[in-house]
């Protein structure tokens, strides 16, 4: 369906879009509200559900089989079991359809806040301050489901309704594994596209590229003493760094011009290797024990997870076999991302399309943004072959102290969403 949207249906839905902006506020407060870190999204999950019949529609839980899943090759290891934490999912037919099927994808999971005493108000009691939304998960990516539910709602309030099949699924695990997002899309019929609100880095913006992620767990088994015979031990923590150092100059080697992808060029720094985490240790005067340390490991277009794993396996063994670290015992797991790199095919028909709506309703242009990190999209376009539009609200300080995102952005991204829909999927009366 080619035909442009006509001009009074147009007027309606963002009036409708309008009508809808404190509405949208609240429901981005009682989403933040839901602490939905790892393990904990339930009542996020429970709040979507909500949402959704708020919609007229019926939400369907999605649970996540790890087994069913495993030999998927957008498979990543878990990190914890999966019992009560299904995706909820929501589906739109419409009465004769018409139109090209579209879903709206969002993850309701958020990452641990960090010191919560150096946020200037709690984490997750959101504050609006400025014209912006402060909280843990207000920009990464509570906003962005906030966005394409209120639009779904302004075609309704508009009187209209989508003329095709319109499939929208709140899922977990976005921070860490991806697979929440696996089993909604294998759950439900393929769509001809794919909108999913991730958040812009501090700007609106429309994700062109992201790069792959690999998450890999380090434990060092040294040889505890006291601390006045520290020389006939072995520090497990030392160890354990001495380990993470090695992993610098393999960071510098990925970040040489001729491995980085076109699409990142210009971008300084694609590949990051992150030591994200580290525990280990019992006293202070004693040699430590053990020590785990937790990496993620990005990896390039034109290299594979499966790559990077081997590349860590390797450099970990390396340096196991230093003499340094004679007598200590080191440990390799990979449990989290093993997630590939993805080029989005900017010239797809729904990005064309998202770009013109984003102009139209908002006057100004979503900027390309070749990410750093990875999103859900990657599952559609490597898996499925089905074209992605990933942008979203400018969300500052993600993963930071003080996250917030911008109430007008919100409300852009909302309009935005809502004509792409109409105009994607054809308009049938309510």
């Amino acid at each position: 369906m080619n035909d442009r949207l006509d001009p009074g249906a147009r007027r309606a839905i963002l009036e409708a879009a309008d009508a809808l902006r404190e509405e949208a506020v609240e429901t981005l407060l009682r989403l933040v509200r839901c602490p939905s870190t790892l393990g904990r999204e339930q009542a996020a999950l429970e709040e979507m559900a909500r949402i959704y019949e708020g919609l007229g529609l019926v939400p369907q839980r999605v649970p996540v089989d790890a087994a069913a899943l495993a030999a998927h090759p957008g498979f990543s290891p878990p990190l914890i079991p999966y019992e009560g934490r299904d995706n909820v999912v929501a589906v739109h037919r419409p009465r004769e359809a018409r139109g090209r099927s579209l879903a709206l994808q969002g993850h309701v999971d958020v990452v641990p806040e960090g010191a919560a005493d150096m946020w200037t108000t709690p984490p997750y009691e959101p504050a609006v301050r400025d014209g912006r939304v402060f909280g843990r998960g207000a920009g990464d990516m509570k906003a962005g489901i906030v966005s394409y539910c209120m639009a779904f709602k302004a075609l309704r309030l508009a009187g209209l309704a989508p003329a095709a099949e319109v499939q929208m699924q709140a899922v977990i695990e976005e921070e860490c594994t991806g697979n929440g997002a696996l089993a909604a899309m294998l759950a439900l019929p393929p769509t001809d596209a794919v909108v999913i609100p991730e958040p812009g880095p501090g700007y609106d913006a429309l994700y062109t590229a992201e790069v792959g992620v690999v998450w890999a767990w380090v434990t060092v088994s040294g040889r505890p003493a006291h601390v006045r015979d520290m020389q006939a031990g072995v520090n497990a923590i030392e160890a354990a760094q001495a380990i993470a150092a090695r992993f610098k100059d393999y960071e510098a080697a990925m970040n040489r011009a001729e491995r980085i992808h076109p699409a990142f060029h210009g971008v300084n720094h694609p590949v990051n290797v992150n030591l994200g985490t580290i525990e280990g240790g019992e006293w202070n005067s004693s040699v430590a024990t053990r020590c785990r340390i937790g990496l993620r490991v990005g990896v390039m277009m034109g290299y594979t997870a499966a790559q990077a794993r081997a590349d860590i396996e390797r450099l970990v063994a390396e340096a196991a076999a230093d003499p340094a670290l004679r007598g200590a015992q080191v440990r390799l797991e990979f449990k989290g991302f093993m997630a590939d790199p993805c080029v989005f095919d900017t010239e797809a028909a729904i990005v064309r399309l998202a770009r013109r709506c984003y102009a139209e309703a908002t006057g100004g242009a979503l900027r390309d943004y070749p990410a750093t990190g990875l999103t859900d999209g990657r599952h559609f376009v490597l898996y499925r072959g089905t074209p992605v539009a990933c942008f979203g609200p400018d969300a500052q300080d993600i993963h930071g102290i003080d996250e917030n995102v911008g109430i007008e952005s919100m409300h852009g991204i909302t309009r935005t969403i809502a004509l792409a829909m109409a105009e994607w999927c054809g308009v049938e009366r309510g």
